[in-house]
């Protein structure tokens, strides 16, 4: 890797040591969840928790095992590029999948991913594990992959969504203006959020005042 330049302009800018960012399959496990590596023997179970209602501010709806099924293989192969790493969630208590996430465009030469194509069967909703779920997510980010800045985004008109990520110290970074058609043709607007490693401490402070809360 050649030296980097400097110019006047860099002169007290924050600087990151030039290490590619890999992220490798791995479990993560909390007190309520365990993500594991999304893999097509999980689609008949995801697709018995598909409701039109969970997919209302996605790109895409799922409905049958078949469009669960494409949903994990376009996932696998994104994961193969090196620019995705999806997980299935699962219940602890149980074992049985209860939604996904995903580590999203995973940016090799500048340390940054995203967080989404976070889905959860309505029964888990308002516990404990979507709060987990980002949690573990974040800290393997930051604590163990080393990465400078995380992003989320979502639907403009998510509300419920929107909420989550301020509730736990993401900060807006601005709107996206017809930034997308989903569903058929629907224009989106989306609303981009992120943290970044120097926030991380008191983000991850914040969400595990919340799991030891329950919340």
């Amino acid at each position: 890797m050649s030296a980097p330049v400097s110019f006047e302009t860099d002169a007290g800018v924050p600087r990151r040591e030039l290490v590619p960012l890999v992220a490798p399959p791995v479990i993560l496990e909390g007190r309520a969840v365990r993500l594991e590596p999304l893999r097509l023997e999980h689609a008949p179970a995801l697709a018995s928790l598909c409701e039109d209602s969970l997919f209302a501010f996605f790109s895409v709806v799922l409905r049958t095992q078949e469009d669960v099924e494409r949903f994990i293989s376009r996932a696998l192969e994104a994961a193969e590029k090196g620019t995705e790493r999806p997980f299935v969630i699962l219940e602890r208590e149980t074992g049985q999948p209860v939604g996904t996430t995903s580590y999203l465009d995973i940016q090799r030469d500048f340390r940054t991913l995203e967080i989404g194509w976070t889905w959860l069967g309505r029964r888990v909703w308002r516990t404990r594990v979507n709060t987990e779920c980002k949690y573990l997510l974040l800290r393997h980010a930051f604590e163990t992959l080393d990465v400078m800045r995380v992003q989320l985004k979502t639907d403009r008109r998510n509300a419920r969504s929107r909420a989550a990520i301020e509730r736990m110290g993401g900060k807006l970074e601005g709107i996206l203006r017809n930034h997308m058609l989903v569903r058929g043709g629907v224009v989106r607007d989306s609303a981009y959020y992120s943290v970044i490693d120097s926030e991380w401490p008191e983000v991850k402070a914040r969400l595990e005042g919340f799991l030891q809360q329950g919340a």
